[in-house]
């Protein structure tokens, strides 16, 4: 998309510029083309142009006396650029500006693949350490192993100087081909490890699980909606078939979203019949689409459940909307997150990004995705907490609908609008297992910390040992627990006897899916996890209304 800017810049007031006066144009030039200069560019003229002219005028006036003239010396840019944020604030609580220092990162989350050396890593006792090398990276092939501690990168020691998650992204992504020197302290070593990781294509899978549940009864776990997010979903389609599905759980629980084109085209792999998946209106005539269902998909026969929650949003609500109103899918689980607003993402000339809301989302139905939002945007993302207080998460009868947002779906079904989808099933949170004693383990990293020590004191227990063993036989004793325990106490998670005992269960399938994770693969994660995931152990109850709803010539009530 190209992008007409105006050079031109209104006289200011002060009669000799100085050199920070002159660089003022290029400065507002990148703050507020992304927001204004496209609208004024690309929108069917409705803005008054004497008053965007205004507009620009009296910033670049209240800029030139702040650079010139405040008492303390101010960093202009990172001023221009806080400005832009609360610019972008006033509009709604999708559109945003990512400076350009994160734009690349932000980006490589939805392109598929990234520049790196392969590894899962963690931050644990203020060091780098592998979680697990990627399968094919350069880390695995020139052996880096799980639990292997990061102490130098390029001769400098980043072990206890306070290192990010962002300084890790800095110092270990790179171009392909380019090179970098870790040093890597190994347990039962006494020296570092050195090694030369060439950098490489890393790609990053958004389906993380795909395996049959039962003879009949494929599962599929969509964590976002990304590049290769299609070619991953026909891959895992076909080879489910080919091992005898006929059935599909397709989990969209806590996926956020991502590429729309990614929904579309998985959603038309499941409808027929140039079925209408989703339609975008905006302001502007060109941003107003409608996709359908247009090629023979790979699963229009089988039936399917679909598991979302609050956590589900965007690209997620997308497809769960488009087979709950054209009646071809059971929708199972809670109230998703209701984010409608579609991003158009500008490239800016110093290599920020906006990403500027255009239009809205709607179902075929004609619901609006989009839950409500006032002015407040703290109020508008601690949604889910007034939700969770108001008991939304443990009763359907506490979501209450307004009559006039009342659709129909392809067979006559009610819906309702006012954000986010309502699913056909509806599943309460269940907090009988789960207490806020795990919950600060898990947040304080204990659990990794006391896997690794687990997998280095236990090598050869899992050595031989395939997934089905583990699956059915392996637990964590009282003896390990209380090394799980200790290492809480050492990172300040007082013990709790009282929530240790009703959650023990719980926590002993926490650590089990979270290390078969680390021995085998996702899939072993999801096999495990899903035990005590109320939502998933419900829809595979439910294939019989699925069916039902799908291939029925009439309307289904559904609970």
């Amino acid at each position: 998309m190209s992008e007409e800017k105006n050079t031109s810049q209104p006289d200011v007031k002060p009669s000799k510029n100085t050199k920070s006066q002159i660089r003022l144009p290029i400065i507002l030039a990148l703050a507020i083309s992304a927001g204004i200069w496209i609208g004024a560019t690309f929108a069917e003229p409705k803005t008054d142009q004497n008053d965007l002219k205004a507009a620009l005028y009296k910033l670049q006036e209240i800029i030139t006396y702040i650079d010139r003239d405040y008492v303390d010396t101010v960093n202009t840019t990172k001023l221009v650029e806080h400005g832009i944020e609360k610019m972008l604030e006033e509009l709604d609580p999708h559109s945003s500006y990512i400076p350009a220092e994160d734009a690349q990162l932000a980006q490589s989350q939805l392109d598929g693949e990234f520049d790196g050396i392969g590894v899962e890593f963690g931050i644990l006792r203020d060091t780098i350490y592998v979680v697990a090398p990627l399968t094919g990276g350069p880390s695995e092939k020139l052996g880096i192993q799980s639990g292997d501690q990061i102490i130098t990168v390029d001769g400098e020691t980043v072990a206890g100087t306070g290192v990010t998650n962002r300084d890790v992204f800095d110092l270990l992504r790179g171009p392909k081909g380019s090179v970098v020197n870790v040093g890597i302290k190994r347990k039962n070593h006494k020296e570092l490890i050195d090694y030369a990781i060439t950098r490489d294509k890393i790609p990053q899978h958004s389906i993380n699980a795909s395996y049959m549940i039962s003879d009949d009864t494929g599962y599929i776990k969509i964590t976002r909606f990304a590049a290769t997010t299609y070619d991953e979903f026909k891959e895992a389609i076909e080879t489910l078939k080919a091992e005898g599905m006929s059935k599909l759980v397709l989990d969209l629980q806590g996926n956020p979203g991502g590429y729309m084109g990614a929904a579309i085209n998985i959603a038309d792999e499941i409808l027929t019949d140039n079925a209408m998946i989703v339609s975008q209106k905006g302001k502007v005539s060109r941003y107003n689409q409608k996709a359908f269902a247009m090629r023979p998909g790979e699963f229009e026969d089988g039936s399917v459940v679909v598991l979302i929650n609050e956590g589900s949003a965007s690209a997620s609500e997308i497809v769960a909307g488009a087979l709950q109103d054209n009646d071809r899918a059971l929708i199972v689980g809670r109230r998703s997150f209701g984010k409608g607003l579609v991003q158009m993402p500008i490239d800016l000339s110093d290599g920020a990004e906006l990403r500027l809301t255009i239009a809205r989302y709607y179902t075929p139905s004609g619901r609006s995705i989009q839950k409500p939002y006032g002015d407040d945007p703290n109020e508008y993302n601690m949604d889910w907490i007034n939700r969770y207080e108001h008991g939304e998460f443990f009763s359907a009868d506490s979501v209450h609908f307004n009559d006039s947002l009342k659709y129909q779906t392809v067979k006559g079904r009610t819906v309702y609008g006012g954000g986010g989808i309502m699913p056909d099933y509806f599943v309460p949170m269940d907090t009988t297992m789960s207490s806020s004693y795990v919950g600060r383990l898990f947040s304080s990293d204990s659990h990794r910390e006391f896997i690794m020590d687990y997998l280095e004191d236990n090598k050869g227990k899992f050595e031989n040992m395939n997934f089905e063993t583990y699956y059915n036989d392996f637990e964590f004793s009282d003896k390990a627990l209380k090394k799980l325990i200790a290492i809480g106490e050492k990172n300040k998670v007082k013990f709790d006897e009282k929530d240790y005992e009703k959650s023990k269960s719980y926590l002993q399938t926490l650590l089990k899916a979270h290390m078969g994770r680390n021995i085998f693969d996702d899939n072993a994660f999801y096999k495990v996890i899903n035990d005590v995931n109320e939502i998933y152990q419900q829809g595979i109850k439910l294939f019989e209304e699925a069916e039902q709803l799908a291939f029925s010539k009439e309307a289904v009530t559904t609970e």
